[in-house]
């Protein structure tokens, strides 16, 4: 199963790591690419994942969720 994450404020590669180090933490998760040129994260999921999961780990980390799509 694979998620489509839209995150903003990403700005830089720091950004990136942020972002896929706070994915990665979220039980489930298999694999994480980050696409910051077009503000997007893809996630892997070795099972289902509850969204509200995924958008309080990215707004912990300090960036915001504005749709997931999967």
């Amino acid at each position: 199963m694979t998620k489509k994450i839209f995150i903003e404020g990403m700005s830089c590669g720091h950004c990136v790591g942020h972002v896929e180090e706070a994915l990665k933490e979220i039980c489930g998760v298999k694999s994480v690419a980050v696409n910051l040129e077009d503000k997007f994260a893809t996630v892997e999921l070795a099972h289902e994942v509850d969204n509200e999961k995924i958008k309080a780990a990215i707004d912990e980390a300090g960036y915001e969720v504005v749709k997931i799509e999967g």
